[in-house]
């Protein structure tokens, strides 16, 4: 029987990228989007996720269970602290795409930089961080890096030039203090090839995030 995974996603240009990380990662697996930027929309205009974006994500994950989902994946970091709230009233897996990617920074270094671009994100992404810290029995130190004017750059004035050099801006003054770098948007994704002088490893969480279905869904390694 075809596995299923929903992917409740905050952003309504993510939904490409995770089709073909899904076709990548998990090619007998099927794919079920469910989107709603409002849930973005609001945690930026309120600096944090709010009590009623936590409650929007439960009806989705609870549709999410009733459409028959073998496992739910959250794609967005700005709001990945529901997921704690939600996980114990589900009987699927309910997991966080930047998971993987917190624990592999924590395995790599101590002093660890989170990079972020959207203000709802800093404190979800550092505290995630944190607590993969705390559960590997390891002090580590985490940097909050805000990219001021990265967001707007890229969504409001479509200028993926400007966002992109206010980020790598960022993480290269980063890479000189700390072991690991953590790039806590997926939009940053496409950052990567651009990094090649950056001495410090350079985390993203899409392709990790993706593939850690693998094993929650009990499937073999590619």
């Amino acid at each position: 029987m075809t596995k299923k995974v929903a992917v409740i996603h905050t952003f309504l240009y993510s939904v490409e990228e995770f089709k073909a990380l899904f076709k990548k990662y998990l090619p007998e697996a099927e794919m079920i989007n469910i989107i709603d930027d409002s849930l973005l929309a609001e945690s930026l205009a309120n600096k944090k996720r709010t009590e009623g974006v936590t409650q929007r994500m439960a009806l989705y994950a609870f549709a999410a269970q009733s459409l028959g989902a073998d496992a739910i994946l959250n794609q967005c970091s700005s709001v990945a602290g529901a997921v704690d709230l939600i996980q114990p009233m589900l009987k699927i897996p309910y997991v966080k795409v930047d998971q993987p990617m917190a624990e592999e920074a924590v395995r790599l270094g101590t002093k660890i930089a989170v990079i972020a671009t959207a203000i709802s994100t800093v404190e979800p992404s550092s505290q995630l961080v944190e607590a993969m810290g705390r559960r590997a029995g390891k002090e580590v130190s985490v940097s909050r890096c805000y990219c001021e004017g990265a967001y707007d750059a890229l969504l409001k004035e479509g200028d993926q030039a400007k966002h992109n050099a206010i980020v790598i801006d960022n993480i290269k003054k980063a890479a000189e203090t700390h072991d690991v770098i953590v790039l806590a948007q997926g939009s940053m994704y496409k950052l990567l090839p651009l990094l090649s002088d950056v001495s410090k490893p350079v985390l993203t969480s899409l392709e990790s995030g993706v593939a850690q279905l693998r094993g929650v869904l009990g499937l073999p390694p590619l």
